[in-house]
């Protein structure tokens, strides 16, 4: 039951503005930009003609149980994947980014640069590719990209990530970017069935430029 409004005071007639208290200011809504990240590679907003990517990524053993992509796959439930991700932009949740091929235009992956908590003065990052485009360096080229942009341009002053331990590709891939691993969060993430611990990463504006500044496209 909703507690009832209290009487107002007496000799006042509440009807004016400032009898009315203000609301909170929500997110602002985000603009997800287009971005080269090297010559290879671009990062896009999400696109419904990018139901093909959903597809895959739902086929793979992994990418389903730490992402909302849906398993088994279905066109409704790929379009609902790809809304989510305007709505996360949308209502200032972040920022998510199709990673396509320059070459073909092909979408092989998607990132995303997560603001829940920025206020504290921090962001998170996570990424996924699918099986056919892993090994060829669009990982790394997306999280530079990325982490560059978002401490140059967003001035945001921590960002961090987590990987599973036996992830080393990933580990690495970090690591060479400049992220130093602080420790081991035991159990932090529902993985499937079970909770599973998470090594964290993290990289501070402090810490200095990352290589490959971003190209904002017109």
């Amino acid at each position: 039951m909703a507690a009832p409004e209290p009487d107002p005071a007496p000799g006042r007639v509440p009807d004016t503005a400032a009898d009315t208290p203000e609301p909170a200011p929500g997110p602002e809504p985000l603009t997800v930009p287009s971005m080269s990240a090297g010559p290879d590679f671009v990062l896009r907003p999400w696109e419904m003609s990018d139901l093909p990517l959903v597809r895959e990524a739902s086929l793979d053993p992994y990418i389903p149980l730490i992402t909302t992509i849906p398993a088994p796959y279905s066109e409704a439930a790929a379009e609902a994947f790809v809304r989510r991700q305007w709505e996360r932009a949308a209502t200032g949740a972040g920022y998510p980014f199709a990673i396509v091929r320059s070459r073909d235009r092909r979408p092989v992956g998607a990132i995303g640069l997560w603001l829940r908590e920025l206020p504290e003065g921090r962001a998170s990052l996570g990424y996924w590719l699918t099986d056919t485009a892993r090994g060829q360096g669009v990982a790394r080229a997306a999280l530079r990209t990325v982490t560059g942009w978002a401490l140059r341009d967003l001035g945001v002053p921590r960002l961090q990530l987590c990987i599973e331990p036996w992830n080393t590709a990933s580990a690495r891939i970090a690591e060479d970017i400049g992220f130093r691993r602080e420790g081991l969060l035991r159990g932090w993430q529902q993985v499937g069935d079970e909770r599973r611990d998470m090594a964290v990463y993290a990289l501070l504006k402090s810490d200095g430029p990352v290589d490959g500044r971003a190209v904002t496209e017109d």
